[in-house]
C-alpha cells in the first residue's frame, strides 16, 4: 500500500514509526490483510492491541475478510487459508516483479566470494540471491530463512547458522524477539537485507511489527549493508518503520529507479546499483 509520507507520525525516543494511529475501517482491515499475508497468522488480542480497537470489533474485521479474501478466521485469531502450499512445496507468497528480484538476485551475487561472512535475510528477492551463489564454498551463514538454508546447505562446506524464533509461513522464514536474539556478539562482514518498503522519510517500512527486533539485530551485526529492494518497493511505506536510512551502504534495484530518486538516496549515503 502507497501512503504519503507526510502521514508518519514518530514517537520520542523510539525507533519505530507507525502510521495513521487513527484510520478508517477500511483502511484497517487492508493493513490487517497485509498482514496476514506476510506473517502467515495473526491473533485477535494482538491485532487489538496493535491497532487500538476492541477484540469484539477486530472479530468483525477478520469476519468480513473471510468473506471477500483466501483467510480463515480460528477461535482467537485467522490465518492464510492455503499454508500447506507453501511449507508442502516450500513456495513463497511474495512472486510479483519477478524478472526484477531474478536480476537483483544475480547482481547481488557478484559481491559474495567463497570464505565470505554474511547475513542472508528472507524473501523471494533473497532466495534468487541464494539461487545463485550455490558454486561457493566455506561461506559462513546466517539466516532466518528455511528454503535459503536448504539451497545452500546442499554445499558441505558451508557453515549455516539458523536463526529461531516464530515461524512465518508465506516467507518460510522465522522472526521475532527470539530471532533476533542470536545476533548479540555476531559481527560479518555483509548483510544482504529486504524489506516490505522504502522511504526517503521513513526507511526501511514493514507490515507489522514482528520483524523489526530482527532486522536491527541484522543491521546492528554488519559492516556493510546491501538492500535488496525491486522498484516497486521504493516510497512504499507500511505500517511500522525501522528508518535505518543512513546506515545502508547499498541498493540493488531494477532499471525502473529514477535519476531523480538515485540522486535523492546518494545524497542519503546510499550507493545505487542498477541491474
Amino acid at each position: 500500500m502507497n501512503t504519503n509520507s507526510s502521514a508518519l507520525k514518530k514517537v520520542p525516543g523510539k525507533k519505530i514509526v507507525f502510521l495513521e494511529k487513527y484510520m478508517f475501517q477500511d483502511q484497517r482491515r487492508e493493513k490487517i490483510l497485509e498482514l496476514l499475508r506476510e506473517n502467515g497468522s495473526c491473533r485477535v488480542q494482538e491485532l487489538s492491541a496493535l491497532f487500538k480497537v476492541s477484540e469484539p470489533t477486530i472479530r468483525q474485521d477478520l469476519e468480513t475478510l473471510e468473506k471477500t479474501h483466501s483467510i480463515t478466521r480460528q477461535h482467537g485469531g485467522a490465518f492464510i487459508a492455503d499454508f500447506s502450499s507453501f511449507t508442502g512445496k516450500l513456495t513463497l507468497e511474495h512472486t510479483e516483479h519477478m524478472e526484477e528480484k531474478r536480476r537483483i538476485g544475480v547482481k547481488a551475487a557478484e559481491f559474495i566470494r567463497s570464505g565470505d561472512n554474511i547475513i542472508l535475510d528472507s524473501g523471494s528477492t533473497l532466495t534468487e540471491l541464494a539461487k545463485n551463489i550455490t558454486d561457493r564454498k566455506d561461506l559462513n551463514i546466517i539466516t532466518s530463512a528455511i528454503n535459503i538454508t536448504l539451497i545452500l546447505g546442499a554445499e558441505p562446506t558451508n557453515h549455516i547458522l539458523l536463526t529461531g524464533g516464530e515461524l512465518k509461513v508465506p516467507t518460510l522464514s522465522v522472526t521475532g524477539e527470539k530471532a533476533s536474539a542470536i545476533f548479540k556478539d555476531i559481527y560479518v562482514e555483509k548483510l544482504f537485507l529486504a524489506t516490505g518498503g522504502f522511504s526517503l522519510a521513513a526507511g526501511l517500512t514493514y507490515p507489522g511489527t514482528s520483524d523489526i527486533p530482527l532486522k536491527q539485530a541484522m543491521i546492528n551485526s554488519a559492516h556493510t549493508i546491501f538492500l535488496l529492494a525491486d522498484s516497486s518497493k521504493l516510497e512504499r511505506i507500511y505500517f511500522a518503520s525501522l528508518n535505518c536510512q543512513k546506515k545502508i551502504n547499498y541498493l540493488i534495484t531494477d532499471d525502473k529507479v529514477t535519476q531523480d530518486y538515485i540522486k535523492s538516496l546518494e545524497e542519503l549515503g546510499i550507493k545505487v546499483i542498477v541491474c
